[in-house]
C-alpha cells in the first residue's frame, strides 16, 4: 500500500492575534519536535509577544486577567507549514492566453486572495519565485504591515531568463515586439537585472536555467544562460545577500546552475549520478515538485493548457519522481516546493504523501517543509521549529503526523 501523509486538520495558525501585553499559553495533546523526530506528551507553551519564551510538560499555566490560554487537548502541535516554490498570482484554471490581458493590479488581487488561501491551508511561509510588476511584493508588504492576511512571503521580483526563454513571453506575436520584464541577456545586462529586482523590493531572485514544461516553443531539458550569466545573477544577488533560485529540469542547466553557486535548484528533474554528487558538494537544496504533475495530466485540457505543454509533462512526470527518489536515497538537501498555481492554491499538502510515496520517511517530508526550508531562508534561528526563542509559528493537527496514513487536506478549527 503507498504510503501517505498527514490527513488532519488545522487548528491553529500563526498566532498573529496574539495580545502583545499579555502572555498566551498553548495546551495540547502533543507536540512535534521536528529535529529529533519525538513527540512530546502534553505540552505547554509560553508566548510572549509573538515568541516562545518557554515549553514545559504536563503543567497548568496561572492567569492573570490578561492572559490568554488556548486549550487544544486532541491535537498535536507542530511548526507551520513552508512551501519554496508557489505562484500567488497565477490561477491553473484561467487559460495562459486569457492571462495576457490581466493587468498587474489584478495580479496584486489574486495574490491576495491566493496568500490567504494558503495561510488557511497551514502554509504559513512562501517563497513566491516570480511575478509580473512586483505584484507580490505589494502584497507582501500589505501582509508585513497587517493591512491583510496571508502567508509570509519571500519574493522574487519578474525572474530572469534570456530572450525567447521560460522566463520570457513568447505568446504574442513578432510586431508587438513585447518582452517580459526579467529578460536580461549577457552578464553584464543580467546583474543589472538582479539590481533592479532588489531595487523595488525583492528578498530573493529567480532565474531560469533551462526550458520549461509551461512555456511556448521551449525544449523542456535545453540549457538556457552559459555558466558566465548564472554566476553573474548568482554572484551580484549574493553580494546583496539574497537568496537565488534557479528553475532547471535538464541535466547540463541543472549542474552549471549548481557550480554557478545558486541557493536551490527547482524542478531538477533530470538528475544524473554527476548533479546528485554536485549538489550534495555544494549544500544546493532541490525543490522537486512532484505532485502537479497529477493535477496537470488529469484538468490540464479542460483547463486549456495547450497540447505542446501536456507533452513536455508527460516527459518530465516519471523522470522528476525518479530523480527525487534518488536525490533521497543519496542524501541530498530536499526542501519542500510544489509550484502552487499549477494545481489549486490551498492544496500544497497533498505533496506529502507524493514525497513520502517516492523514498521519504513522514518526518523528512516534514522536515523538508519546516526546519529545511527555514534554513534555505536563513530563518532557521526563527522559524521551522517550536522551540524558545522562536517565533510563535505554529498550526494544530489531529493525531500523530508521523504515523497518519492520509492526505493532510481537511481543515477546520481555524482560529
Amino acid at each position: 500500500m503507498k504510503k501517505q501523509l498527514l490527513c488532519t486538520s488545522i487548528a491553529l495558525l500563526c498566532l498573529n492575534s496574539i495580545n502583545a501585553q499579555a502572555l498566551t499559553y498553548i495546551s495540547a495533546k502533543a507536540m512535534l519536535d521536528v529535529e529529533n523526530g519525538k513527540l512530546i506528551q502534553s505540552p505547554l507553551i509560553t508566548i510572549d509577544n509573538g515568541v516562545i519564551t518557554s515549553i514545559s510538560q504536563n503543567k497548568k499555566p496561572t492567569l492573570t486577567k490578561e492572559d490568554e490560554l488556548i486549550n487544544l487537548p486532541e491535537l498535536t502541535l507542530i511548526p507551520g507549514l513552508m512551501d519554496m516554490h508557489v505562484h500567488l498570482t497565477s490561477d491553473p484554471t484561467v487559460p495562459r492566453s486569457e492571462r495576457l490581458g490581466q493587468s498587474v493590479p489584478r495580479m496584486a488581487v489574486k495574490a491576495a486572495y491566493f496568500a490567504k488561501k494558503t495561510l488557511e491551508a497551514g502554509f504559513t511561509t512562501v517563497r513566491n519565485v516570480g511575478a509580473e510588476g512586483y505584484s507580490v511584493i505589494a502584497v507582501r508588504d500589505g501582509i508585513n504591515a497587517g493591512d491583510i492576511v496571508g502567508s509570509r512571503i519571500w519574493a522574487a521580483g519578474p525572474s530572469l531568463g534570456i530572450t525567447g526563454g521560460h522566463c520570457d513571453n513568447n505568446r504574442l506575436p513578432p510586431e508587438l515586439k513585447y518582452t517580459s520584464s526579467g529578460v536580461a541577456d549577457g552578464p553584464w545586462a543580467a546583474r543589472v537585472k538582479v539590481r533592479e529586482n532588489i531595487k523595488y523590493g525583492a528578498n530573493a531572485i529567480k532565474f531560469c536555467a533551462t526550458g520549461g514544461v509551461f512555456s511556448k516553443g521551449t525544449k523542456v531539458g535545453v540549457q538556457q544562460y552559459s555558466f558566465e550569466e548564472m554566476k553573474a545573477i548568482v554572484d551580484e544577488a549574493h553580494m546583496r545577500d539574497l537568496p537565488v533560485a534557479a528553475h532547471a529540469h535538464g541535466t547540463s542547466g541543472i549542474k552549471t546552475a549548481i557550480k554557478a553557486g545558486v541557493d536551490s535548484v527547482e524542478h531538477a528533474s533530470f538528475l544524473d549520478d554527476e548533479a546528485i554528487a554536485l549538489a550534495k558538494k555544494h549544500g544546493t537544496w532541490l525543490s522537486m515538485d512532484i505532485y502537479n504533475t497529477e493535477y496537470t495530466l488529469s484538468f490540464g485540457e479542460q483547463n486549456g493548457v495547450d497540447e505542446e505543454n501536456l507533452n513536455k509533462e508527460r516527459q518530465v512526470s516519471k523522470k522528476q519522481r525518479d530523480s527525487f527518489s534518488r536525490a533521497v536515497k543519496a542524501g541530498v538537501n530536499m526542501v519542500f516546493g510544489t509550484d502552487a498555481a499549477i494545481y489549486p492554491h490551498g492544496d500544497n499538502a497533498k505533496q506529502f504523501s507524493r514525497m513520502v510515496e517516492f523514498g521519504m520517511t513522514e518526518l523528512q517530508a516534514i522536515q523538508a517543509s519546516t526546519i529545511n526550508s527555514a534554513k534555505l531562508l536563513k530563518m532557521d534561528g526563527q522559524l521551522g521549529q517550536i522551540k524558545t526563542g522562536f517565533a510563535a509559528d505554529i498550526i494544530a493537527v489531529k493525531g500523530n503526523p508521523l504515523k497518519n496514513n492520509c492526505s493532510f487536506s481537511s481543515r477546520s478549527h481555524l482560529l
